[in-house]
């Protein structure tokens, strides 16, 4: 089977879904879904109001991208907070609380779709968040860390179903500063963009320079430029050693994560086309065994989170 275009991309994933939203259901279906109606009204235009793209929503959960951590991060923010003024109008019995979590990561994108571990992850800091509550991931908070008016609560490293690696989350606090009550927040960062170096400057991989902490930022570019397509995990410890707080040091962490996911190499493009093929064959199928046929090919798959959802729902219907 010849695999179809791949594209990926470095984006801000949003996933959020609605809190106890099957007990909700059980009580009162139609009051349920006029309500979730109404709340997604908000969500879906505040998404947009913040440049994000709505990937996909099934039943109560909503996955979205945006080019910026800092718009991802606002709108979730804002979010919640137009959400608990309407259910100000409701009985309390029948409120809807949304849970968000955000990461920032390479995706796979086909069709409008993005997947990947990326996605998942950003699934798993979801169902970490409280109700009415926003988890991120370590990447999305050195993003956005001393340049916004939110505080930080360390959850730690957190093991997750089906993500080989443990996380580091954070609980974001809209109502609490951190560090410097004077810093304002910048305009969005592009992460589809990177400052480039002049060539004369260029390093090879294998040897990243060794700078001064209170180097000029242009000297840190040469660094990162340097690096940045290296296959050596230790490259980028040797970048978020020397510039802990620096601009690429999510990119640094996201990084080595992947290093670290792949247990000991990185894996083979072309396979992940390939399952990325078998996988498009059937995530739509309406038959279980195609998608159990998905899971036992690639039992720690790019897809496997989403294979057992979707296979979980046609139980469930069934």
């Amino acid at each position: 089977m010849e695999a179809p275009p791949l594209e990926r991309k470095l984006i801000a994933i949003f996933a959020a879904d609605v809190e106890g939203y099957s007990r909700l259901m059980g009580v009162d279906e139609e009051g349920t879904l006029a309500t979730l109606s109404a709340h997604r009204t908000i969500t879906d235009r505040l998404i947009t109001d913040h440049g994000g793209r709505i990937c996909g929503t099934a039943g109560d959960s909503i996955l979205a991208e945006f080019a910026s951590v800092f718009a991802a991060v606002d709108c979730a923010v804002e979010i919640q907070r137009d959400l608990a003024v309407a259910n100000d109008a409701i009985e309390e019995g029948k409120r809807m609380h949304f849970r968000i979590g955000i990461n920032v990561g390479d995706v796979m994108v086909k069709d409008g779709d993005i997947f990947g571990d990326g996605v998942n992850i950003a699934a798993r800091l979801e169902g970490l968040a409280e109700a009415g509550g926003i988890c991120i991931s370590r990447g999305v908070r050195d993003h956005i860390r001393h340049k916004v008016p939110y505080g930080f609560d360390d959850l730690g490293e957190q093991t997750v179903k089906n993500i080989a690696q443990p996380i580091r989350v954070f609980r974001l606090l809209p109502e609490a500063a951190d560090g410097d009550p004077a810093r304002t927040s910048p305009g969005p960062i592009e992460l589809a963009r990177e400052p480039t170096a002049d060539a004369s400057l260029e390093h090879p991989a294998t040897d990243p320079p060794t700078v001064e902490p209170a180097a000029e930022p242009a000297v840190e570019i040469v660094f990162w430029e340097s690096i940045k397509e290296s296959v050596r995990p230790a490259d980028y410890e040797a970048y978020l050693e020397q510039y802990p707080e620096g601009s690429f040091a999510a990119l640094a962490h996201t990084r080595l994560e992947e290093f670290a996911s792949a247990e000991g190499g990185m894996r083979n493009p072309q396979d992940r086309e390939v399952e990325l093929a078998f996988w498009e064959s059937v995530r739509k199928s309406d038959n279980p065994a195609s998608l159990q046929a998905y899971l036992e090919k690639y039992p720690e798959g790019d897809f496997k989170v989403l294979a057992e959802i979707r296979l979980d729902e046609l139980n469930a219907a069934s």
